[in-house]
């Protein structure tokens, strides 16, 4: 995956020094800037493109989560994971809807925030796992676009951030089969990234 530079945002310093501090001491790691509202940090993203910005989902100034789009589109290359003390399954549902590849509550973060930017940072999801059992649901009675079930669960689990090997486990199927089906089933769907599978699972109720 090669080095993983990173942007903090956060309005609180000392917050922002001991996630500075957690995050390098990863050897692949390295936090290029900080920020403490919304602005700052699309002027830090703007200055170094890291491959991650952390997002304070409560900062002075902006509301940070309608920005999180904006960010998304002026900055494709650059991942978000949201880091809050809201533990409310509808703001996890908008942030993912809104294009943020992860979502982090801040009593977490010592556990939870490494493994999250190392998995926004190789394309994939993360949920904040009783955030993520709370938004499970079962799929739909009617399925979207004659999906299958298999075809549906497989959506939802790459929407709840779980991995090809953690996919084949559930569903019987080994890794590299669940990464051939994952890829037809998305370019059939036309969804192109990870963001896409998320918002098309949130549209279409195969996750809460």
């Amino acid at each position: 995956m090669g080095r993983v530079t990173l942007v903090v945002a956060d309005d609180h310093r000392i917050v922002r020094g001991g996630l500075r501090l957690l995050l390098n001491a990863e050897p692949d790691f390295e936090v290029v800037a900080e920020a403490d509202d919304v602005e700052s940090a699309r002027r830090a993203v703007l200055a170094h493109k890291p491959s991650v910005l952390v997002l304070d989902l409560n900062m002075p100034g902006k509301p940070t989560l309608p920005e999180i789009p904006k960010l998304r589109e002026e900055f494709p290359q650059t991942e978000i994971v949201v880091l809050t003390m809201q533990d409310d399954p509808a703001f996890a549902r908008e942030a993912l809807r809104a294009g943020a590849a992860g979502f982090v509550l801040k009593r977490s973060a010592e556990q939870e925030l490494v493994g999250a930017v190392r998995a926004v940072a190789a394309g994939e999801t993360y949920l904040n796992p009783q955030l993520g059992a709370r938004l499970a649901v079962e799929p739909p009675d009617q399925l979207p676009d004659g999906l299958t079930e298999e075809e549906a669960e497989l959506l939802r689990l790459v929407a709840l951030g779980h991995t090809n090997p953690e996919i084949g486990e559930r569903l019987h199927l080994s890794g590299r089969t669940v990464e051939t089906h994952r890829a037809r089933l998305q370019h059939r769907l036309g969804l192109e990234t990870r963001a896409d599978v998320v918002r098309y699972a949130l549209d279409h109720g195969l996750i809460g």
